[in-house]
């Protein structure tokens, strides 16, 4: 039961962790509005049997034509991103932006400032299989530097 509690606790917060996240050409508290958001379906959680304290989590993001995400971080976890259609750019603290294609991934260090993440196209949506591991029980969360 514990164990179930867990999980939905962290389900609930890979929600609010991925729903949110985006946009990064102005830095403006309104400019996320002016854009189309992703949207989050979770598909998997489990708390891995050969790593104590941490936890599995995977979801398909869709972003809708031309979504961004607000900057973020997510606290502890390692996550994986797999583009499942579409196109994707992404733009890590530290590095340039960088457009990635179905069947295209990349991976973010924990604490990584992911800066910016959007749908390329105007008129198709994209959409990408993320996989986090966390610290089990650990809030994911994302920061906005911005506000």
């Amino acid at each position: 039961m514990i164990g179930m509690r867990i999980a939905t606790v962290l389900l609930a917060a890979v929600a609010a962790v991925v729903v949110g996240c985006a946009p990064t050409a102005e830095p403006q508290a309104d400019t996320a509005s002016a854009y189309p958001s992703e949207t989050l379906a979770p598909l998997f959680q489990q708390m891995l049997p050969n790593v104590r304290d941490k936890t599995f989590t995977s979801a398909v993001v869709t972003f809708p034509p031309a979504a961004r995400a607000v900057p973020h971080h997510h606290g502890d976890a390692f996550v994986y991103a797999y583009v499942l259609e579409g196109a994707v750019s992404s733009q890590l603290e530290g590095g340039p932006a960088h457009v990635y294609h179905r069947g295209e991934n990349w991976s973010e260090q924990p604490g990584t400032h992911h800066l910016a993440t959007e749908n390329t196209s105007p008129t198709e949506p994209a959409k990408l299989l993320v996989v986090f591991i966390a610290s089990t029980g650990e809030q994911l969360k994302i920061d906005d530097p911005h506000t």
